[in-house]
Formats: C-alpha cells, sequence, structure tokens
C-alpha cells in the first residue's frame, strides 16, 4: 500500500497523518503526529452480528503502551502492561462519546476502534491525538459514519484561551476541556475548570468549535484522497425487526397506539419508573390482542402472528414512545411526569444516617437516589497513581457504584465497569476544586457513591450526595457543589431545552448535558449527545435553566446542612501534626525503618513524614497520638546546659563515675565527685544499673555531655570542698615501675 503524508497546523502546531505504512490489514489504520506524541489508530468491522445483539455494537480501546513513554513498569515478575488505568478508560470513553451518535443507530455490526500511543514526548497530550486519530481513521474507511469531525483542548491561561495547552500549560490552566466536533455542531464536551463562570465556559466551547471546522475540513480532504467506499446494505447487519416487509405492519402498529397514548403515559404524572414501564407493557398486549386477529393467515395462524407481533414491538416500541415523548415536548410543552420544561424533580436530603461512618449524605432527585459515604484516613493512606503519562497520589477520590437492584433488575456483580469508572470521576472532577489543600485538612478523603434508585442523571446524584457527606464528615470544602443533567427534545429541525432530565427523554434527538458546580461557577462539564451533534444556540440557550437549577438544588443542600460540621465524628481518626528540622527525619526513620516502625507498633499510630519537617501522626486514640508525639520529640531532643531530667537512667558503672541516659540516644557522665557533696569512695555504694535519678546537665564540650547530681540537692550548712587528690605523672611501665613489672614477669616465666 502507498503511504501518503497529509499536513496542517492547529494553532501553529503541525499536525501529521500518515496512512500506509502500519495495520494495513485493518479496515482503515492511520498514524497522527503532534510534536513527538505519535499514535496509531485502527479501524474494523466485523461482517456477522453477534446473536441477541439489542443495542449498536460499538468498541473504542484506548491502549496505553509503557514503550511509547520509554518506561519499564509493572510488577516484578510481569513487566507488562495489565488492566488498564483509570485514565486509558476516561481516555477510551471521551472518544467513544464523540464517535456513537455519528453511526447507523440501528445497526449490529462489531466496530472495534482502537488507539494506540506509539510515542509520547510528555508535551502534546496523547488523548487529543487518538482524538483526531480515531476520527482520521473512521472517516477514511468503509465503515458507515457520518464524518468529518474532530478532536480539540481548550485551557484558560491568565484570562486567555490556549487551543492544545501543553502539559507544561495545563498545570497553570484554570479550564481543561475536550471537545469534539465539526465546527458547526459538537459531540461531546468533557471538561473540569476552576469554578470558571457559566459565560466562561460557554466561550470556551465556542473558541474550540472555531478550531474544529477547518480541522473537519482537512480530514475530509484526507478522505477524498484515500477513502474507501462506504459500505451498502448487503454489508450492514440492521437490528431485528427492521425489515422492509415489516414497515406497513409497524406503522399500522404506530397509528394504533397514538390514541392511547394520553391515557397509558401522559396522564400519569405521578407514575414511578417501573409504573410507566408496566403501563406502556400493557399497551403492547393491547395492540397484540387487537392486530393477531387482523393479521392471522392460513399460513401463520393467531398464536403465531402473536409472536410475530410481540418481535416487531421489542425492535421498535421503546424508541417510538421515546419518539413520542419527544413530539409532546415540541408540540405542547408536555412531560410524562407533567413537569415544566425548566422544572426540576423534588429535591430530598439528609445527613448523619448511619452511625459509625465518618459522614453520610442521601440525596434523592425524583427516583433518583444516592448514598454518598465518607472515610477519612492518614497521609498514608492515600490512592497511588500509575500511567503511561505520569505518576502520582491522589488525597480526595471518589468511587461510584451501580448495583442492578438500582433499576429493578438481577445481574452479576463483577466490578466497577468503565460506566462505574466515568461517573464516578465525574462526580470527583466536580468537587476537587473545593476540596481543602493538605495543609488545612491533611486527611486523605475516600467518598463512595452507592446509587440507591436510577431515574436518570444518577451521576450528578452521586455530586450532590458527595457535597452532603463531606460537609457532614467535618470535611472544610469552600463551597457547597451541586449537579444537574440538562436535555434536549429535538427532531432535526425544532428543538426545546429540558431541566432534570429522566429516563423517557433521553431518546433519539436529545442529549446529556452534566453540569457540576457552586453558586459562582462551573467545576466540571460533560456531554453526549444522540444527535449529529449540538449547535451554538443550543449551548447557549441551555446556560441560563442550568444557572436555575444549579441554585434551587443547592438551596436545598444548605437547607439540610447549611455549613460544615465544626466537630468530626468520634469514629473518624485524628491527625495530629507538627515541625521537625527537615534534617533530623532520617532519625525518626532510622536505619532500614527500623525507628519508625518501632514507633508505630509501640502506640498503635500510623506516622507520615513530609520532605518538609511535617510530621503527621494518624491515630483513633488522642491519648496514643500524644505519647507518640512525645516520644518523637524525645527522640530529636538536644541536650542543653542547664536542662534537669527527673528520671535519667543508669545504664553503666565505672570506677570513675557512671553513665545515665538522658533522653533518646543521649547519655551523660556522672562523675564520682558529682553524685553528693560528700565523698564518694565508691560509685557502687550510691548506684546500680537501672536506677532512677534526677540530674541537671552542668557541661558539654565536644558533644560530650556531663551531669550532676550533687548540684540539685541543698549544699550542706558549712560544707568545705575536699581538697583534690594529687596526680602522680604516669609511669612509662605502668603503676610498680616498668623495670620492676618487667623483671617479675621474666621471674613468673622462669618459675613457670
Amino acid at each position: 500500500m502507498e503511504i501518503k503524508k497529509f499536513e496542517t497546523e492547529i494553532d501553529g502546531t503541525k499536525l501529521i497523518v500518515e496512512t500506509g505504512r502500519m495495520a494495513n490489514q485493518s479496515d482503515a489504520s492511520v498514524t497522527v503526529q503532534m510534536g513527538d506524541t505519535v499514535v496509531l489508530a485502527t479501524v474494523n468491522m466485523a461482517t456477522r452480528a453477534r446473536p441477541g445483539m439489542d443495542f449498536f455494537p460499538l468498541m473504542v480501546d484506548y491502549e496505553e503502551k509503557y514503550s511509547a513513554a520509554g518506561k519499564i513498569k509493572g510488577p516484578r515478575f510481569l513487566k507488562r502492561e495489565g488492566r488498564p488505568s483509570n485514565e486509558a478508560v476516561l481516555t477510551s470513553r471521551k472518544i467513544d462519546r464523540g464517535l456513537r451518535p455519528l453511526f447507523p443507530q440501528l445497526m449490529r455490526n462489531d466496530i472495534q476502534v482502537i488507539c494506540m500511543p506509539l510515542c509520547l514526548d510528555f508535551t502534546n497530550k496523547p488523548d487529543i491525538v487518538a482524538m483526531i486519530a480515531a476520527c482520521t481513521a473512521l472517516h477514511i474507511s468503509k465503515v458507515p459514519f457520518d464524518g468529518p469531525i474532530g478532536g480539540v483542548r481548550v485551557g484558560l491561561v491568565n484570562g486567555e484561551f490556549i487551543i492544545n495547552p501543553t502539559v507544561d500549560e495545563l498545570e497553570y490552566s484554570d479550564l481543561n476541556m475536550v471537545l469534539m466536533g465539526d465546527g458547526e455542531r459538537i459531540t461531546n464536551v468533557d471538561s473540569d475548570s476552576n469554578e470558571l463562570t457559566d459565560k466562561q465556559i460557554t466561550d470556551g466551547i465556542l473558541a474550540g468549535m472555531e478550531v474544529l471546522g477547518p480541522l473537519a475540513k482537512f480530514i475530509d480532504g484526507i478522505r477524498k484522497e484515500v477513502g474507501q467506499e462506504k459500505a451498502g446494505p448487503d454489508q450492514i447487519i440492521m437490528k431485528e425487526g427492521t425489515a422492509e416487509s415489516d414497515a406497513p405492519v409497524i406503522e399500522q402498529l404506530k397509528k394504533a397506539a397514538i390514541p392511547h397514548l394520553d391515557k397509558y403515559l401522559f396522564n400519569t404524572p405521578k407514575g414511578t419508573k417501573g409504573e410507566r414501564k408496566d403501563i406502556l407493557k400493557g399497551l403492547e398486549e393491547i395492540l397484540v390482542n387487537d392486530f393477531k386477529k387482523k393479521l392471522a393467515t392460513p399460513e401463520r395462524d393467531e398464536e403465531a402472528t402473536a409472536e410475530y407481533l410481540n418481535g416487531l414491538l421489542k425492535a421498535f416500541f421503546f424508541p417510538f414512545i421515546e419518539e413520542q415523548v419527544t413530539r409532546a415536548v415540541l408540540d405542547k410543552d408536555l412531560r410524562v411526569d407533567g413537569r415544566k420544561l425548566d422544572e426540576i424533580r423534588e429535591l430530598k436530603a439528609d445527613v448523619g444516617l448511619l452511625p459509625r461512618t465518618h459522614g453520610t449524605g442521601l440525596f434523592s432527585r425524583g427516583e433518583t437516589q444516592v448514598l454518598s459515604i465518607v472515610t477519612l484516613g492518614s497521609p498514608g493512606d492515600d490512592l497511588s497513581i500509575e500511567s503511561m503519562e505520569s505518576d502520582g497520589s491522589m488525597k480526595y477520590f471518589h468511587h461510584y457504584n451501580f448495583p442492578p437492584f438500582s433499576v429493578g433488575e438481577v445481574k452479576p456483580l463483577r466490578g466497577a465497569s468503565r460506566r462505574d469508572i466515568g461517573h464516578g470521576a465525574l462526580a470527583e472532577k466536580g468537587l476537587l476544586p473545593m476540596i481543602p489543600e493538605g495543609e488545612e485538612f491533611p486527611y486523605t478523603v475516600r467518598v463512595v457513591s452507592e446509587v440507591m434508585s436510577s431515574n436518570g442523571s444518577s451521576s450528578m446524584g452521586a455530586t450532590c450526595g458527595s457535597t452532603l457527606a463531606l460537609m457532614d464528615a467535618g470535611v472544610p470544602i469552600k463551597k457547597p457543589v451541586a449537579g444537574i443533567a440538562m436535555g434536549l427534545a429535538s427532531d432535526g429541525k425544532d428543538w426545546k431545552i429540558l431541566t432534570d432530565l429522566q429516563d423517557l427523554e433521553d431518546g433519539d434527538g436529545g442529549m446529556d448535558f452534566k453540569f457540576t458546580g457552586t453558586r459562582d461557577g462551573l467545576t466540571a462539564v460533560q456531554m453526549d449527545t444522540k444527535t449529529r451533534g449540538i449547535s451554538k444556540e443550543m449551548i447557549v440557550a441551555t446556560m441560563p435553566p442550568m444557572r436555575k437549577a444549579i441554585n434551587e438544588i443547592i438551596d436545598v443542600i444548605e437547607k439540610c446542612i447549611p455549613k460544615t460540621r465544626e466537630q468530626m465524628s468520634p469514629y473518624a481518626p485524628r491527625i495530629t501534626s507538627f515541625m521537625i528540622d527537615p534534617e533530623k527525619i532520617r532519625e525518626v526513620i532510622g536505619p532500614g525503618g527500623k525507628v519508625i516502625r518501632a514507633l508505630t507498633e509501640e502506640f498503635d499510630v500510623q506516622i507520615d513524614l513530609e520532605d518538609s519537617g511535617l510530621v503527621l501522626i494518624t491515630s483513633d486514640n488522642a491519648e496514643k497520638a500524644e505519647k507518640a508525639e512525645a516520644a518523637i520529640k524525645e527522640l530529636l531532643r538536644e541536650a542543653e546546659v542547664g536542662d534537669v531530667f527527673e528520671e535519667a537512667t543508669v545504664v553503666k558503672i565505672m570506677n570513675f563515675g557512671a553513665f545515665v541516659n538522658l533522653f533518646g540516644n543521649t547519655d551523660g557522665l556522672l562523675h564520682v565527685s558529682e553524685i553528693a557533696w560528700e565523698r564518694t569512695e565508691n560509685v557502687s555504694d550510691k548506684l546500680k544499673e537501672g536506677d532512677k535519678i534526677k540530674v541537671r546537665i552542668i557541661k558539654i564540650e565536644r558533644g560530650k555531655v556531663e551531669v550532676s547530681m550533687r548540684s540539685l540537692i541543698p549544699q550542706p550548712e558549712g560544707y568545705v570542698e575536699p581538697p583534690k587528690r594529687e596526680r602522680r605523672p604516669p609511669s612509662r611501665g605502668g603503676r610498680d615501675g616498668g623495670r620492676d613489672r618487667r623483671s617479675g614477669g621474666r621471674d613468673n616465666r622462669d618459675r613457670r
């Protein structure tokens, strides 16, 4: 295959697309390079459908490769990539959300898009390169795909928007926004921000759309030169029950159903999600009973006809109902539960529900109910992060769980899904700017949100539940954060914005536009759509009702718990902090960690040390924490002349005095003359090893410490200092004279 290269610039950065060099057995493949970051994207479409497939089977995988980053990672005995990191999962989901609405939704061929980073320069983020590669590969492939679209990142530094900011620029950016679209419409928004205003977020989206237009045209130009012919009807497998021969029967069923909808759908404003499904199931039974007689033939009796009709209803009925829900909104401003277009469902909030957890919040919006639980831990309980791009740790993190009972279903539990990871990350991003810094609140904070019941926007329920739980736990968040999902009813021509999206309103022609924020600004935004994309006008129209909704929810949160609790739960650990000389950190750790392990075990606490010299002691028992602090300070204590020690321990007896332990590893010499005012002939007459005595430091010279007992005892009346013992000059041969001793030695040998 001929190798072809295409080049353009995005805001001054060169973008290179190459085809024909790698993965040529795929239906389509491209490499895209920005700086020295290179990503390969491949596209493949299956020719057969999996049995029983009732949804469009698109798989998008962003595969981190440590070789691209020049790293060797992984367990000691398995140095290879394993389970994808959360960062890789979130990137896969971002690309998926932007691509999915542009395929025929009734298509049942498996389609797989794989994005594989081949080289990383740590300047240009690979997720945007992967997006552009995926969009290009799909557009030039035979797969039916309504492109072209592209991807772009928008940052905000010093009030100026930056297109595709570098890794370093993102460190100083108040905005990290990723968009996919073609300039006129966008199919995906994923953003986190430092409490930016609604207008700043809107302007950021519009700034990104200006770049997406030329990028989409560039990708379309590549297709014109190397693109394949799109697959025809003979290669596309469509959803069962959508054959052309079934169309007349389906139209009859639809016409027969419409007169019943006022009774079975729109006249049950107080009905639950389950009740509406049961009512609609009753309507399906009416339609089958009515038509099985009309459509029965000698070749197909009523029972066989009923089975045929049930198959058709399974294929089209629910999308048809969603279509009618959209129609009612567009024509009559009528929603299935009777709400106004900008009205939120009933809100409820509660805190402190569980007796021993550190903080709890229960948030309900209609039938969507989320229980959030906060657990506080020591600094050492932080979450370690390892990905292709970077390693680090998190002091605050959020986990989201969506058990099957939340929608009344029976399914096996298999751990966190990609959806669970994505929803948890969205709520986490929403709260992160409001979490206090470590200096103010040194705890590690974990929030777990359990979805108890779901009828739309459980991730935004998790955001609100997290706020309640954090405030209940005594975490001094800067401001309460709320979340809302905005929807769209559209038919390709007319459209209306909906507040507080629920199940039946999230069909074709809709969107799920999620916002988290405080009263003063937005902290996270995420959007996916079931249309060709949303326009600038739709984005602008979404902002006022969104702001109204967020403020209403914050009112409910603040009514439940006006401010963060001043006292933490008695079952939460307590952290004691103090500073030491950074040069003495090694003394606390000890050789091989011996000292710090001993302290941890003795006092049953956790001790964390920071490079600045900050010591953090975490314990469930305040008394143990105090003792551990005292032990560390004692360990690092420096001797000073005049210091008095009430219980110095005698550790060694010598003829000339005794050595006593003052603190830690510091010993002092107690000379025989400093034991008492009277003369001490034998040290052992006054002291023995293990005695606890009171001493004062009287001299420190060249690191040697001398102490005294008698200086702490009142001098006897009439005391006269005895004359010092006269010292003889030292003899070279020893005490008895060298010559005699040596001759004595010879005499001994002679005697032997």
